[in-house]
């Protein structure tokens, strides 16, 4: 049972999801940080990027105890191959919504910059609303370690839960083709990317319903404005590397700039707030999708800036139901 007056450590702690606590927020202790020592409402109240976090901690208790929800994405013999995909994994949070199953499930891939996965706040919440919304939902906890073209790796992260899912649709109550793919931040980088010709084609897979990229990262070209590779030190060399696979200016020519490369884009709608500084992202992504007459919906809060996750406390606040009613008004 959830209890509300129990601290994250408590409730983090709790044997029925030690499977996939310990990438609450991925390679990073919150043992060590002063959030371990605060309940889910002192978290609301003192952080609001931090969201509705005891919603979504709940709502995981309550998938582990139908002792169905944890699926691990790589065999033991392939993690050994690669340890950067010990723990990769997908967690299955159905709706209980009658309606659910004749929709198109959601996809969920949290931020995290490519260095952590916020399943605690991008994750495990949103998906709780998106439940009383009445979608069915997985959540990818994709890689983050690794030293070379990180990128690629966690778009066959999504290509192998999509293929688990179709495996499995009729166990899950869903069409495999038939999905909507959400993104935070990197999550948002990577759901765009899979719009591209790195994603769904090249994968054989069916292109999504819809997207929903909240506060992506989604143009080198914009972030290299002010770009000098003549100033690059051999940290960022080795972060390009491990990103791309190829040094900054190279990838700007790729579909890793993804707003060059929209024309394969399902219907998005997108959300941010006005003190973003990846705001501008946003901007360039619905502007190009207007261009190509693909249907796009931006919504810009007036106050705040990065990381609202489910929008709880903020001018926000609302949007996963926004976002679904939008995709269901296209019809």
């Amino acid at each position: 049972m959830f209890d509300e007056r129990k601290t994250l450590g408590e409730l983090l702690s709790d044997p029925r999801i030690a499977k996939i606590a310990p990438d609450a927020i991925r390679n990073r202790d919150l043992s060590r940080e002063e959030a371990w020592g605060k309940t889910p409402k002192q978290l609301l109240d003192e952080y609001v990027f931090f969201g509705d976090i005891g919603r979504g901690i709940r709502r995981l208790y309550d998938a582990a105890d139908t002792g169905d929800w944890y699926y691990p994405l790589y065999s033991d013999a392939e993690c050994a191959e690669d340890e950067a995909r010990r723990n990769v994994n997908m967690i299955w949070l159905p709706s209980d919504d009658p309606g659910a199953d004749g929709r198109p499930f959601i996809l969920l891939a949290p931020g995290g910059g490519f260095v952590n996965v916020w399943n605690l706040t991008e994750g495990w919440p949103v998906a709780a609303q998106f439940n009383s919304e009445g979608y069915h939902v997985f959540i990818l906890t994709y890689q983050v370690d690794g030293e070379e073209k990180l990128l690629e790796k966690d778009l066959g992260d999504m290509a192998r839960a999509l293929r688990l899912i179709k495996e499995k649709e009729e166990h899950f109550h869903v069409r495999a083709d038939r999905y909507i793919t959400c993104g935070f931040s990197a999550g948002g980088m990577l759901i765009c990317l899979w719009n591209t010709e790195m994603g769904y084609p090249a994968f054989g897979l069916p292109k999504p319903q819809a997207s929903f990229p909240v506060y992506p990262f989604v143009s080198l070209k914009l972030a290299a404005a002010d770009y000098n590779p003549e100033e690059d030190t051999e940290e960022d060399e080795r972060e390009d590397i491990r990103l791309y696979g190829c040094p900054f200016a190279e990838a700007m020519e790729t579909p890793y700039d993804s707003p060059e490369h929209a024309e394969g884009f399902p219907p998005c709608a997108i959300f941010a707030l006005a003190g973003d500084e990846l705001l501008g992202h946003a901007k360039l992504l619905a502007e190009k999708l207007e261009k190509l007459d693909i249907p796009c919906r931006l919504e810009i809060g007036p106050e705040g800036g990065h990381g609202f996750a489910d929008g709880t406390g903020t001018c926000i606040a609302g949007w996963t139901e926004r976002a679904v009613r939008w995709y269901e008004g296209l019809k």
